[in-house]
């Protein structure tokens, strides 16, 4: 009984023994997924705070550009001076390439038109434009808009002179045609040097009023004094149409009478070559060399 007893009690030992031996781990893995949760809950927290910042810092700048994308739009540097059409060689304003139009007649005109009142970038030039347009020898106009400081470029495409209207070789021309058949005033002469133009002398009567002339007319002309040119071997002078029936050119050489301009006016003057070398060899002074002769050319002599 006593053997028995002891073997029971040892049993109840080792069967009490066993549970704390079982029940370690857990305990271990239990501190273990304390210390993970707290980790986690303080990784959370970092992040928590990163994204917090991250919104702050976001709504600091979105506030930040509105007030400076306010600020920017109320800047005098995006307005135009308001008296930008009121002086020449400001710093609003440049006018380049016009050749014809002083600077200060395109700046007169531009009065009509307002100075925007809203930042140039969101101006509308059409009226500026729309005023220049007026102007007879500008052919186009072309607007250029710089932001900021706020100022704006115009460029000016002119009509190119080709013949110029006085009524004596001695007296300033009072007009001129353009290569369109266009006629401008004497408000826009004279005309710089750099302009190779025809001079024409006309009264601008009833039988020769070159305000009627057309394209047609100024294409004639041209072509007259291309020949002469051309055959002559010397630039023209001025051609004189003061009587539209009995028209002159005059080179250096010797004036040259071409009578009536009719269908044959072209051939006479291919006769040029062969008569002009005489013409020098004369010692008299002639008047002028007559080709309004079909067949028959002759000298007259002064």
């Amino acid at each position: 009984m006593e053997e028995e007893e002891i073997t029971e009690i040892s049993i109840q030992e080792e069967y009490i023994q066993e549970p704390d031996v079982i029940n370690q781990a857990p305990i271990d893995d239990g501190k273990h997924l304390v210390k993970k949760k707290r980790r986690e809950r303080l990784v959370r927290k970092g992040r928590i705070k990163q994204e917090r910042f991250r919104a702050f810092m976001r709504f600091f700048l979105s506030v930040f550009f509105i007030f400076l994308l306010v600020y920017c739009s109320k800047c005098r540097g995006w307005y135009m001076d308001k008296a930008a059409f009121n002086k020449v060689g400001g710093s609003s304003v440049e006018i380049i390439n016009n050749n014809i139009v002083p600077s200060h007649k395109i700046l007169a005109l531009l009065k009509n038109s307002d100075v925007p009142h809203v930042p140039l970038y969101m101006a509308r030039t059409d009226s500026i434009k729309k005023e220049l347009m007026k102007l007879a020898p500008i052919e186009n106009v072309y607007i250029r808009r710089y932001a900021f400081p706020a100022r704006i470029q115009i460029i000016v495409r002119e009509r190119i002179p080709v013949i110029t209207i006085s009524p004596d070789a001695k007296v300033a021309p009072v007009a001129f045609f353009t290569t369109d058949g266009k006629l401008i005033g004497r408000e826009f002469l004279p005309l710089k040097n750099n302009y190779k133009t025809i001079k024409v002398l006309s009264y601008g009567n009833k039988g020769d009023d070159y305000r009627k002339w057309d394209l047609k007319k100024i294409r004639e002309i041209e072509k007259i004094a291309q020949y002469v040119e051309t055959y002559s071997k010397e630039p023209v002078e001025y051609i004189d149409f003061r009587n539209p029936t009995d028209v002159y050119v005059k080179i250096k050489t010797v004036n040259i009478r071409l009578g009536k301009l009719d269908e044959n006016v072209f051939k006479r003057i291919e006769r040029i070559p062969s008569i002009l070398p005489q013409v020098k060899l004369v010692d008299s002074k002639v008047k002028y060399l007559d080709l309004s002769w079909e067949k028959v050319n002759y000298l007259k002599l002064q």
